[in-house]
């Protein structure tokens, strides 16, 4: 079992990486999801992340207040808004459409009943 907790954390940890460097891919989630899987199977990834000096921070306020920083809500509902006009722009199936356009305002109003952090 440790193997696959070690799995997720790594592929998770991987994309956050990458979401330092590609703009639209989040870093936030991904370390959150790394740090969750890591204390379940690598805790000296888990402690590693808990203690880097900008996403530490970040992680434990979430785990302590469910706490969320105001530039990444900000950023997150920029980039949602971003791919809601996208969607309705280029050719996409229409229920895809319709989906995305009740679901995203859901996860943004959900975001910033969250704490600042």
């Amino acid at each position: 079992m440790k193997w696959l907790w070690r799995s997720i954390a790594s592929l998770a940890l991987g994309l956050g990486a990458l979401g330092v460097v590609l703009p639209g891919l989040p870093t936030t989630p991904f370390l959150l999801l790394a740090a969750w899987a890591g204390a379940r199977g690598w805790p000296q990834m888990e402690q590693r992340l808990l203690r880097h000096p900008k996403y530490g921070p970040v992680i434990i306020d979430w785990r302590e207040r469910r706490a969320v920083p105001r530039k990444a809500k900000w950023m997150a509902s920029a980039l949602m808004l971003s791919s809601l006009v996208s969607i309705w722009l280029l050719p996409a199936p229409m229920l895809l459409r319709w989906f995305l356009t009740l679901f995203l305002p859901c996860v943004a109003l959900w975001l910033w009943s969250r704490p600042n952090s």
